[in-house]
């Protein structure tokens, strides 16, 4: 499984609930729920109890990390995501997105490098394009927690490959 496969859906899917108005019983927090459309297709929703958060592993990140799925490819999509929270000090490995990676920053501050081009400071509400192949590292400042929604498409199966750590020395140049 790579990174940010562990993927699911974040933003809130406020969904119309016809269960209530036809008097159906309250679906319990950790069930999906699916709804009826008026055309015919199924509306699905994933509640947070049913995607928890896990350890960013040590061969992926440096420092403190929790991923939470949020959708994965569906159907024909290949398009997963996952919220992904860094501690003060934490940041990915670099890697690369064959298909490229959107970052939505939601809280704190952050840096982000694409390799050979200086780090670049991230802060809430920034949106990131890091283009297909283009080896790049995001993560916390060392003083700051950040968190990030990262969306990303797989091809062959795979959303991201994973190389080297970001060396501490490098890292601790932050931005120029």
């Amino acid at each position: 499984m790579k990174l940010l496969t562990a993927i699911a859906c974040t933003f809130p899917l406020l969904a119309c609930a016809p269960e209530a108005e036809q008097g159906s019983p309250a679906p319990s927090e950790a069930a999906d729920v699916r709804s009826i459309a008026a055309d015919g297709a199924v509306m699905e929703v994933s509640r947070s109890a049913a995607r928890p958060p896990a350890c960013g592993p040590d061969a992926w990140f440096t420092g403190a990390v929790t991923i939470t799925p949020l959708f994965s490819p569906k159907g024909q999509s290949q398009v997963g995501a996952a919220l992904v929270r860094f501690e003060p000090g934490a940041r990915t490995a670099w890697h690369k997105h064959p298909l490229g990676q959107r970052l939505v920053v939601l809280e704190g501050s952050g840096w982000t490098q694409v390799e050979g081009r200086p780090i670049e400071a991230i802060h809430a509400g920034d949106v990131i394009w890091c283009p297909p192949g283009v080896r790049h590292w995001h993560g916390a400042t060392p003083t700051r927690s950040m968190a990030h929604i990262a969306v990303q498409e797989a091809e062959n199966g795979s959303p991201v490959e994973w190389m080297e750590h970001v060396p501490d020395d490098r890292y601790a140049n932050g931005p120029q």
